[in-house]
């Protein structure tokens, strides 16, 4: 239930993100679906470094935003049918640059958002 409940609301934030980014950066790179990976990664790494600090996360809050949130707020689906369009398209510029920062980017915030938190906190 507390998973389901955190999918839903990251499911729900991320159509509006993508959605948003998509529209704000027009262009055959999937920068909606960039963007609110690589934010996922780094709320991962926040929220798994407040749960590594004590009692900040109990195990059900940190259930209900890593599992649920971003579980459903990151998309490795999405990123897999759009590398093959771009495959598909010949955009091949695209889908090395995509592939390669989503993976490299992702998780490097993933590890900063961790770092981060374990320092200020």
């Amino acid at each position: 239930m507390i998973a389901g409940t955190g999918g839903f609301l990251g499911t729900v934030s991320r159509f509006l993100a993508s959605r948003y980014f998509q529209n704000l950066f027009f262009s055959a790179f999937p920068f909606g679906t960039f963007i609110v990976n690589v934010t996922g990664c780094l709320l991962i790494g926040i929220f798994y470094g407040l749960s590594q600090k004590g009692n900040i996360l109990n195990p059900e809050w940190r259930m209900f935003l890593t599992v649920g949130f971003c579980g459903g707020f990151t998309t490795f689906s999405t990123f897999a049918g759009e590398n093959i369009a771009l495959l598909k398209d010949g955009n091949f510029f695209h889908f090395t640059l995509y592939t390669g920062l989503s993976v490299f980017l992702g998780l490097m915030a993933t590890y900063l958002g961790n770092v981060f938190i374990l320092k200020i906190i």
